[in-house]
C-alpha cells in the first residue's frame, strides 16, 4: 500500500467497498478477483477514461478537475465526512494542503477542570485531537476500568480500546465502536495529515492490533459528534449512556466529552455508582507531555 499517493490509496480502498449492484451494474457470474468495483467500472461511472483513472489511483495524475472529483464522489457513494476527506486528499495531492498545525497543547485550562467537577456525577473528560486523555472527573476516569494502570502520558481512549485488556470487554458492541474509532482518526488525518502525534499513535496501533490495521486500511471517515454507547462495566454492570462531544475553543483541538442517562432508569443508577469511588481513585486533573 506504499505505492502512489494517499488519494490513490483512498480511492482503491473505497472502490473495494462498493458492490456493482449498489450502483446499478450487473454482478456478473463467477468469482470476482477484485473486491468491489473494478477500475474500468468506476471509470465508466465517473465518466473518465480507464487510463486517466488508473493514473489518478497510482499517483501519476494529481490534479483532477472539480467535475471529476464530484463524479468520483458520486460513483463511490461518498457523503458527509468521507466526501470531505476526498476533497482534502485532492488538495493534498495537488500540493494545496493547509499549513501544519502547531504542536498541540496538553494543558487543560483551570476553568475547564472546574467545569469537569461541576458536571459530576455525570462522567466527563477532555481529550486531545487524537483522543489522548488529558483530564477527567472521577466518574469519567472510572468509566475506563484499568486505564490508570498506564502512566498518564500513555492514556489514550483509542489505544485503550484496541490494546488494553479491558478495552474489548468494556463495550457491548466493540466491533462497531472500534470501526467508529478508526474512522475518527481518519477524519483527524484529513485535517492534519502530518500530525506527529497521530502518526505515532497509528504506527503503534497498526503494529500491535491486527483489528486496527484492517480497519485503518478501509479508509472509512467519520467525525464523532454524539450518540450512545453500551457499556459492560465490571464494577457497575451494564448501562447505555448518551454522550456529547464539544470542541473547546482556543485549545488546538481539545474536546469535552460528557455522558448522561435519564434519571430514574437503571442506566442512570449505574452511572451514579461511577462517582462513588474510594479516595485513592480520585481523578487526576492534568497530564504532562504527550
Amino acid at each position: 500500500m506504499s505505492e502512489g499517493t494517499e488519494l490513490g490509496r483512498f480511492l482503491r480502498a473505497r472502490r473495494g467497498q462498493v458492490r456493482p449492484e449498489d450502483v446499478g451494474l450487473p454482478a456478473g457470474t463467477g468469482i470476482r478477483r477484485t473486491p468491489g468495483l473494478r477500475r474500468e467500472e468506476l471509470a465508466t461511472l465517473a465518466g473518465v477514461s480507464v487510463d486517466y483513472y488508473t493514473r489518478l489511483e497510482r499517483g501519476r495524475e494529481t490534479r483532477p478537475s472539480p467535475a471529476v472529483v464530484t463524479a468520483l464522489g458520486q460513483a463511490l457513494r461518498l457523503s458527509g465526512d468521507a466526501l470531505q476527506r476526498l476533497h482534502e486528499l485532492v488538495a493534498l495531492a495537488a500540493g494545496q494542503a493547509p499549513a501544519p498545525s502547531p504542536d498541540p497543547a496538553h494543558t487543560v485550562r483551570e476553568s475547564v477542570r472546574v467545569l469537569l467537577e461541576t458536571l459530576r456525577p455525570a462522567p466527563a473528560y477532555v481529550v486531545s485531537r487524537v483522543n489522548g486523555l488529558l483530564a477527567a472527573n472521577r466518574p469519567g476516569l472510572r468509566l475506563f476500568p484499568g486505564i490508570t494502570d498506564w502512566p498518564p502520558e500513555h492514556r489514550n481512549i483509542t489505544r485503550y480500546m484496541f490494546l488494553h485488556p479491558m478495552g474489548r470487554k468494556l463495550y457491548r458492541d466493540w466491533e462497531q465502536m472500534a470501526a467508529h474509532s478508526a474512522a475518527h482518526l481518519r477524519a483527524m488525518a484529513g485535517a492534519d495529515p502530518d500530525m506527529p502525534e497521530l502518526s505515532q499513535l497509528v504506527g503503534e496501533l497498526v503494529v500491535k492490533s491486527p483489528e486496527f490495521a484492517r480497519l485503518w486500511e478501509r479508509y472509512d471517515v467519520q467525525a464523532r459528534g454524539g450518540g450512545e454507547k453500551h457499556f459492560r462495566h465490571p464494577e457497575v454492570g451494564s448501562m447505555c449512556l448518551h454522550f456529547e462531544v464539544m470542541a473547546i475553543l482556543r485549545t488546538d483541538g481539545q474536546r469535552l466529552v460528557t455522558y448522561q442517562a435519564m434519571p430514574g432508569t437503571p442506566d442512570h443508577d449505574a452511572m451514579l455508582l461511577l462517582d462513588m469511588a474510594s479516595p485513592r481513585e480520585a481523578a487526576y486533573s492534568e497530564r504532562p507531555g504527550r
